[in-house]
């Protein structure tokens, strides 16, 4: 393998490792707050079926989007990396 392969290959593996990782959360922060996929999308001004696709980890979520979120759930931004 070369070194832009490895290369490729890692930073491949770290993003669908933080995808997971945002997905995880959000839904964990989502349900903790007792909030339907649609009532937080309502809040944050985002489809219901984008959240869902989040939370399965398929999306690669914009900063715009974990802001909306991060505010729709009244938590810092950060919430979202914590303990990554």
């Amino acid at each position: 393998m070369s070194v832009v392969q490895l290369f490729t290959f890692h930073n491949l593996a770290f993003m669908n490792d933080i995808k997971k990782h945002i997905a995880f959360t959000l839904k964990k922060i989502r349900k903790e707050k007792g909030l339907s996929q649609e009532k937080l999308a309502l809040s944050a001004d985002i489809d219901r079926t984008y959240i869902q696709s989040i939370e399965r980890g398929n999306r690669n979520v914009s900063i715009e989007i974990l802001d909306k979120l991060s505010i729709a759930l009244n938590i810092h931004i950060s919430e979202f990396f914590k303990n990554y």
